[in-house]
């Protein structure tokens, strides 16, 4: 479900500016988790919320990146992108883990989680994927639905 409603977010706003949505999402989440969540009913409701946007995130991270590979190099980009997903994969836990073992609290840790989404969300506004679209010799999906 996530990823159809985020697709279709991406549609309207285009894929980059789906994904800083997503981000900024995902830090109201960490948020709310840290200061307002209180009650079983509000857990499902933010794992629900949670479950929405990690498919549509995901998604549409992984379309935008192969949007910026060169025809013809797929397969070692997605490489590059697994192996670089793999070998940061540890870093959430292992600040979650940190602070938890610091502080004695899950909401202080979920809190520090924030600085990924943060990081991410500075990182993909600066970065120009238009430019970087074509420079590797595709087009963006709307230039693409013209010349089709």
């Amino acid at each position: 479900f996530g990823a159809l409603l985020f697709e279709r977010l991406a549609y309207i706003i285009n894929t980059k500016n789906a994904i800083l949505v997503s981000l900024l999402i995902w830090s109201a989440i960490v948020i709310y988790g840290y200061g307002f969540l209180h009650t079983t009913t509000q857990a499902w409701v933010m794992a629900s919320v949670i479950a929405i946007v990690l498919g549509g995130s995901q998604a549409l991270s992984r379309s935008l990146f192969s949007e910026m590979i060169p025809a013809g190099r797929e397969a070692s980009f997605f490489g590059i992108y697994e192996i670089s997903e793999r070998g940061t994969s540890w870093l959430g836990p292992l600040t979650f883990g940190a602070v938890v073992a610091v502080t004695n609290s899950y909401r202080q840790a979920m809190l520090s989680l924030i600085i990924f989404f943060v990081a991410g969300t500075i990182i993909l506004y600066l970065t120009n994927t238009t430019r970087a679209i074509h420079e590797a010799g595709n087009l963006l999906p709307e230039e693409a639905a013209r010349e089709g």
